[in-house]
């Protein structure tokens, strides 16, 4: 098993945040990283800023923009999962990028900087698990696992895209995009159970998820619980404090209040 399916396991939670790298900058970036890591996740999603983030929501879409703005590139991703790993934590780290930025970087020399800087996994929305394999072979030469995406409507191929699974296999709770929801597929429960069926690593569900209440659901449903749009509008809404070294330190206890909080 790998380091990031076993991560489900050794850790407090199953909980798998997600924030997006280098906003609102690089640096408070990394201390969110030591917070959320400090309340026991599974793991860490870090999304690469791109300009076309099709299946995200306004709210990520924003934080991409923000980043973007500032210069926030691919090597500033690997750079600051880098100074995480220097400073000593190893939370288990997944690289969520669209396949552009990847292909432009050049998918062999990504595979070696992402393990280099400790990345376990990686997601990659936009990329069709019959078109996966140039990249899945790069990373599985470094040992980091490409996480595949099924949907509801994923039903005849959810066999074959988990057959290569590595890590954990990412169950899209909705159709559309990222945000938060307060509803979910209708057929979100035979479709999980027909994903842990064929999956031999762990199941995780993501996509709209934002409340405690939905967070508790689904832990009874899927080894893994994501959450992205919800944590970074909270963040969005501190944006202000979190840029003023004497508000910066409220601002980060109110984020973890909310981790915890989704965790109660």
């Amino acid at each position: 098993m790998s380091t990031l399916a076993n991560a489900f396991q050794t850790n407090i939670t199953n909980l798998i945040p997600y924030i997006v790298a280098g906003y609102p900058t690089r640096e408070v970036t990394i201390e969110f990283i030591h917070l959320l890591a400090s309340e026991g996740v599974a793991a860490i999603e870090l999304g690469v800023p791109f300009s076309d983030p099709v299946a995200d929501g306004p709210i990520i879409q924003l934080a991409a923009e923000k980043a973007l703005e500032k210069g926030v590139s691919l090597a500033d991703v690997f750079s600051i999962a880098q100074s995480v790993r220097d400073q000593g934590n190893d939370v288990p780290l997944v690289l969520f990028s669209y396949y552009n930025p990847l292909l432009s970087y050049g998918l062999k020399q990504v595979a070696e900087e992402a393990a280099k800087s400790g990345f376990t996994g990686f997601i990659v929305p936009d990329l069709p698990y019959e078109e996966s394999d140039a990249l899945r072979i790069e990373l599985e030469k470094v040992g980091i696992s490409l996480v595949p995406l099924v949907a509801p409507t994923s039903e005849e191929r959810v066999a074959k895209i988990t057959s290569t699974a590595k890590g954990f296999v990412y169950c899209v709770s909705s159709l559309g995009t990222t945000g938060v929801r307060s509803e979910f597929a209708s057929n979100l429960d035979s479709f999980l159970q027909q994903v842990r069926a064929t999956s031999t690593v762990p199941i995780a569900v993501g996509f709209g998820v934002s409340t405690s209440t939905q967070v508790q659901d689904l832990q009874k449903k899927a080894d893994g619980v994501i959450v992205g749009s919800a944590l970074v509008k909270r963040i969005m809404d501190l944006e202000q404090e979190l840029s003023n070294e004497d508000k910066k330190q409220e601002a980060l206890n109110s984020i973890r209040g909310f981790v915890k909080e989704l965790l109660s």
